[in-house]
């Protein structure tokens, strides 16, 4: 990357305060950054650092001060602005590699244009692959599987029979789309298995962490909607909806059949019980287990997930509780003595 300060202010539609030819070559942290680098301000906490800071340029919000001599760039959202830079530094532009003649391709598999598929890579019978996508090494997809444009599947990844990812997804190595949902009838001989004949969608423009199992329907569809983001080691049981533009983090946990609504965020290692209905725009703090319905809007926290101020109060008194019961005990005592000296229940 080599990039005047101008381009960079134009790139990001930021308020230049230094000089406009000076050109960086690369990014770095705040207390790291040199002379031809640039770096970001988005948390105030780390704010002090921009005293010492030898950065060439620093992109911070309008508002910020910053010492005499710094050259700045102001933009509303500075991690935004960081993030953009960086998706443009680092693109490389994509170069098609075909079939590698150690993958295994189906005759019956349909291929688009420019796609990569390397080796040990395998593409069941009548399934489709869309333009420009890359299947890494060791990635499986099933007979009838549809794989969308510009998508990129890492290593070791499975796609199951019949699963569908969409367009500009990104699928991280060792998940597992499309395994059984975990479907059992119980019967006096033990517990009967229900076949599981559906299928998991994944809409355009999701993207998927390593270690993910999501399971497919016992009938119809796991759906991941538009825009999803997972973290690592995600769960997603059979017949759920994930919403759009949510995100999972690392270890959430979602049983089967729960609709999941727009815009929610699940800290790591929630876990959310079946059949449920989780609103739009909901937020459930880390650790949470979730065993009912969440309306729209809903900040929850705790086992069972409770209204998050509710929580952080008895968080608060909990850590007291010790304290609480010595004064307890002491009033005992108190209220004993003057029992005893009044001669009441004697």
């Amino acid at each position: 990357m080599e990039l005047s300060l101008a381009q960079l202010a134009e790139l990001v539609g930021g308020s230049l305060d230094g000089p406009a030819d000076r050109v960086v070559s690369g990014i770095n942290g705040i207390q790291e950054a040199g002379r031809d680098e640039l770096t970001f301000l988005a948390n105030p906490k780390y704010a002090p650092a921009l005293a010492g800071c030898r950065a060439g340029v620093v992109l911070v919000r309008p508002d910020q001060d910053v010492p005499p001599g710094l050259a700045v760039i102001r933009v509303d959202d500075p991690y935004l602005a960081f993030a953009k830079i960086l998706t443009v530094a680092t693109q490389k532009p994509y170069q098609p590699m075909g079939v590698h003649p150690r993958a295994e391709v189906a005759p019956s598999a349909q291929l688009g244009l420019d796609v990569s598929v390397h080796a040990l890579a395998y593409v069941g019978e009548n399934a489709r692959i869309g333009d420009r996508s890359v299947i890494h090494p060791g990635v499986y997809v099933g007979e009838g599987a549809r794989v969308g444009d510009d998508t990129v599947i890492h290593p070791n990844v499975t796609i199951g029979h019949g699963c569908l990812v969409g367009n500009r997804c990104i699928i991280h190595s060792g998940t597992v789309i499309g395994a059984d949902g975990y479907g059992f009838v119980p019967t006096a001989d033990g517990h009967f298995k229900i076949p599981q004949v559906g299928v998991v969608q994944i809409d355009d423009d999701v993207e998927i962490g390593a270690g993910n199992t999501i399971d497919r329907a016992a009938l119809g569809r796991t759906w991941i909607q538009r825009g999803v983001k997972t973290d690592n080691m995600v769960h997603v049981a059979h017949n759920c909806v994930i919403g759009e533009n949510t995100l999972l983090v690392a270890q959430v946990g979602v049983s089967g059949s729960t609709t999941v609504g727009k815009n929610v965020i699940m800290g790591g290692q929630t876990g959310v019980a079946g059949h449920l209905t989780i609103g739009d725009d909901v937020k459930i703090a880390a650790k949470s287990g979730v065993h009912g319905d969440l309306k729209p809007g809903e900040i929850v926290a705790g086992i069972p997930a409770i209204p998050h101020r509710m929580w952080l109060r008895n968080v608060a008194v909990g850590r007291r509780l010790a304290d609480l019961f010595d004064r307890v005990k002491k009033l005992e005592k108190r209220l004993n003595a003057l029992q005893a000296k009044d001669g009441v229940g004697s």
